[in-house]
């Protein structure tokens, strides 16, 4: 009886592999891993990085090598898809066991007669090859031993999984195009829609692309367009539409790993993990967990969407309404004052900046006032000054080894003496520059640096522009450094990355027994004073007014800040359990247009506070023990008038007194009660007289406040009334202040250096 040539050839093939088969038992018997064991083990290319209760907060591209989307079960991939790619690949997929003894006869037929075939290769062959590295194609292609591992593996899937086991482990380890890897990238990167959304045109092409994943659009759409053919027998087919079609959706990058809303606070805690040397199956603490096996790897963090969400809604709107002052970029974060945790990190103001990829939140900027609440502290724990304690908010040129350095408050005028309460809380910065001066550069750097603030050079480096914020800090360690305020004194780490693989227990419990790794760093009676004068509407009148934004419903401490050239612009302050910092500004470093401390980040800073407390009550902090309150009242200024009004005072104790008022003997008064002190030049100054310049015109400004004086030169008379211009010689001299009834109240040394000539003209 005569014999069809494929059957005897599949016959002699069948035979010969028995052969093969039996020759080599270690192929046989080699182990295949389980569908189960296949499906954990996929691992996406990105990360999903969640809250702390398991909300998706933002996915990231964490492996660059391939893009690899989701784990999709079979049900949830489109029958057309499935269709496709079955009449693609392998026809009789529900008929054989792993081998398609029809196709390898023909296979082997055309060889022999040099005739193009489809090839024998099926999805489970394939599938294998995908499985096992050591069954991998090479670019020459297989051996003929790996062929025949491929065969027998094939075999082997077939007995132990199931038909749709093994087309769903095929569909989603696969290679299509490029990097793209397995169904779910391949949807939404090139028709950016799920895998079950797919279309017969879109599942033909994505099945012409697992043939030849590299081809050109052309030769791809060829393909496509025979498989609709056989998908839709019948129909009429345009394929010059697939064409157009398959040309588009190839060059499409749709499927973006970074959507989300928390891109930097997801970059930061992946980096933060990589850099304590754990990787994604890390079995520790801080590991990233696996929500279920389809799933992405999930990295928790401690923030909490829907403020994360809001946060961001909220300083994207508000620089909305800022767009027409130049000012495009801000940042936020909040952390729980108790342990520390991140519960809103936004990093950039997103679409509406140019520079979104920096995160705004751990870039360095000038800090402006808001080192001020620090300097204070600092300044009541050494006893340097107390809330009550007088300082003199007037012009002043402080002598420095650079040179004259003479500060300005915001609004360019000045208060006359005022109180430690009223000069914080009113940001004046003449007081804020003369604390520093009680406190010095150096010792008030070492405080910053031990609440971790990032300074990059020494005090002495900064100088007296240190109290009014020159210094580079970044908002993180700045809220951070607040939040050692609200903890009276205790300065403590922050954490992004959960430390349990649960959802994170709520930080109220937390709260009581406070951040363990806290250490104390500020005497927490200083840490209470200051932040009761943040909290003081009415200390904070005389620059912001009654009405002041900064002003809450529920307790909060507050300080706004700007830098220099409007540059930056900061609202950072705590209530009871949180800490908020705003900032706001241009990442490119340009200043802003007519943007006040209280319109640029202080209302973002205020409308989150009250997001976090629209359920939740915040109350004043218990005084700690050492403090004494007492009522104090303030000696006349120069109108008669206290110079603030009484009120109870909050001191360290031994250091509390019941009335302060000017120190005559120091300042000295004129013969009207007006207070009179020299105000230029500083004590100590040097003058260097330029030869190259005429005598005539290098002449000193002496400047005095007060009424009725006189001045006097190394004992001689020289002028009258609050201002002279005095012809320097060289060498060293006393100017003394005179008031009316002779007494000096005042004097300054300087020393005049220059040339002879000088000396000389300036006698004549």
């Amino acid at each position: 009886m005569h014999r069809p040539p494929f059957a005897a050839s599949r016959r002699c093939l069948a035979a010969t592999l028995t052969a093969i088969l039996c020759a080599q038992p270690g192929l046989a018997s080699a182990g295949i891993v389980s569908f189960d064991e296949v499906k954990r083990e996929f691992r996406s290319s990105d990360t999903a990085v969640l809250d702390r209760n398991g909300e998706l907060l933002q996915r990231v591209r964490t492996d660059a090598s391939v893009r690899r989307g989701q784990w999709i079960a079979l049900a949830d991939v489109s029958p057309a898809l499935r269709m496709a790619m079955v009449l693609s690949e392998d026809r009789r997929f529900y008929e054989h066991s792993g081998i398609d003894w029809r196709a390898v006869s023909a296979a082997a037929w055309g060889n022999l007669w040099n005739t193009r075939t489809r090839g024998a290769s099926t999805i489970t062959m394939q599938l294998s090859g995908l499985l096992d590295e050591d069954l991998r194609r090479a670019n020459s292609g297989r051996t003929f031993t790996q062929k025949i591992g491929q065969t027998v593996a094939a075999t082997q899937l077939e007995r132990s999984w199931r038909k749709d086991q093994i087309l769903e482990a095929y569909l989603n380890t696969v290679p299509f195009r490029g990097e793209i890897v397995g169904i779910d990238a391949l949807s939404r990167t090139l028709f950016g829609k799920a895998p079950n959304g797919l279309d017969a045109r879109e599942a033909s092409v994505a099945a012409a692309l697992v043939r030849a994943p590299n081809a050109k659009p052309t030769l791809v759409a060829q393909r496509a367009c025979e498989l609709m053919r056989a998908m839709e027998p019948g129909q009429k087919i345009d394929c010059d539409a697939i064409d157009m079609f398959t040309s588009a959706a190839v060059q499409r990058r749709a499927f973006d790993a970074n959507e989300g809303i928390a891109p930097h606070a997801a970059r930061r805690a992946l980096r933060e993990l990589r850099e304590t040397g754990e990787t994604a199956a890390a079995a520790s603490s801080t590991a990233p967990v696996r929500p279920a096996a389809n799933k992405e790897t999930a990295l928790r963090t401690t923030l909490r969407a829907p403020l994360q969400r809001f946060a961001l809604g909220t300083l994207q709107r508000h620089l909305k309404e800022l767009r027409g002052r130049h000012v495009e970029d801000g940042a936020l974060v909040v952390l729980d004052n108790a342990s520390g945790e991140v519960l809103a990190w936004v990093g950039s103001s997103g679409p509406l900046s140019q520079a979104a990829e920096v995160d705004a939140v751990v870039a360095l900027r000038q800090s402006g006032s808001t080192l001020k609440p620090l300097l204070y502290a600092q300044a009541i724990a050494e006893r340097r000054l107390t809330a009550a304690s007088l300082i003199d908010d007037s012009s002043a040129q402080i002598s420095t080894a650079s040179g004259l350095y003479i500060p300005q408050n915001y609004d360019r005028q000045f208060k006359g003496p005022v109180s430690v309460r009223t000069a914080l809380a009113a940001s004046l910065n003449v007081p804020a520059v003369r604390t520093l001066v009680m406190v010095s550069p150096e010792s008030f750097a070492r405080q910053l640096r031990a609440v971790g603030l990032p300074l990059r050079e020494s005090g002495d480096y900064y100088g007296y522009s240190l109290a009014l914020g020159s210094a580079e800090v970044s908002l993180l360690s700045l809220t951070n450094a607040y939040r050692m305020l609200a903890n009276g004194g205790r300065h403590g780490p922050t954490m992004l990355t959960a430390r349990t693989p649960g959802p994170v227990p709520a930080s109220a419990a937390k709260a009581k027994a406070g951040d363990d790794s806290a250490v104390p760093i500020l005497d927490p009676r200083a840490a209470f004073i200051v932040g009761d004068i943040l909290s003081d509407a009415n200390a904070r009148t005389r620059t912001f007014g009654l009405d002041s934004i900064l002003s809450t419903r529920f307790w909060t401490a507050v300080k706004t800040g700007t830098s220099k050239d409007m540059r930056d612009n900061w609202a950072v302050g705590w209530s009871q359990r949180y800490t908020v910092g705003v900032w706001v500004g241009n990442a490119s470093g340009a200043s802003m247009w007519d943007v006040s401390g209280t319109s640029g980040a202080a209302p973002v800073w205020a409308e989150v506070m009250r997001f976090l407390h629209a359920r939740e009550p915040s109350r004043a902090p218990r005084p700690p023990a050492g403090l004494v309150e007492a009522r104090v009242a303030f000696g006349p200024g120069a109108d008669g008038n206290p110079l603030e009004a009484a009120r109870s005072e909050w001191f360290l104790q031994g250091t509390e007194q019941g009335l302060f008022a000017l120190d005559n003997g120091g300042a000295g008064t004129s013969s009207d009660g007006a207070a009179a002190r020299i105000t230029a030049p500083a004590d100590g100054t040097i003058i260097a007289l330029d030869p190259d310049i005429p005598p005539l015109h290098q002449r000193v400004r002496f400047e005095s406040e007060g009424r009725g004086v006189q001045w006097r030169i190394d004992g001689k008379h020289f002028a009258r009334g609050n201002s002279a211009q005095w012809l320097p010689w060289p060498g060293r001299h006393v100017i003394e202040l005179v008031d009316a009834t002779g007494k000096v109240v005042d004097q300054r040394k300087l020393e005049v250096r220059g040339a002879g000539v000088v000396a000389k003209s300036a006698r004549r």
